[in-house]
């Protein structure tokens, strides 16, 4: 067999998460209905200003991932990132997940996140050169019914 290596489409990187999914699914079975479910939410000002965003998403097994957490500088300090994660967290717990985890660096938000209950699980040194990238875990209570 021959093959080249080559650059990908919007479609092959599609095809690619979707080939991912599909193996990931064969070998532990979704407990969700959906295998990704954005959480997406967004702190404005009372004119729509865009102050503070958190992107994130549940997937397949029940369990949340935080892939950005952003205050504008000016509005740090004020408990929107606090806020913006707890709602997160809500929603994860709402959605029966009992772990969310994330990343972050050590000149970003680590601190932060140790204080909302979230501990280090891995450490990537030198990412870049002199600093180090945190993986951080927190377990989520889950919401009984009422």
């Amino acid at each position: 067999m021959v093959w080249s290596i080559q650059e990908c489409a919007a479609q092959d990187c599609r095809a690619i998460g979707e080939g991912l999914v599909a193996y990931n699914l064969r070998q532990v079975p979704m407990t969700q209905r959906e295998p990704f479910i954005s959480v997406n939410r967004k702190a404005v000002d009372e004119s729509g200003t865009l102050l503070a965003g958190c992107i994130a998403e549940i997937y397949c097994w029940n369990v949340a991932y935080v892939e950005l957490l952003w205050v504008d500088e000016r509005y740090r300090g004020m408990g929107l990132g606090s806020e913006l994660l707890a709602e997160v967290e809500r929603v994860a717990a709402e959605a029966h997940c009992t772990l969310i985890h994330l990343d972050t660096f050590d000149f970003q938000a680590k601190d932060f996140y140790l204080r909302h209950g979230y501990e280090i699980f891995g450490v990537l040194e030198d990412c870049p050169e002199g600093h180090c990238r945190y993986y951080l875990k927190k377990k989520l209570a889950q919401r009984q019914e009422v």
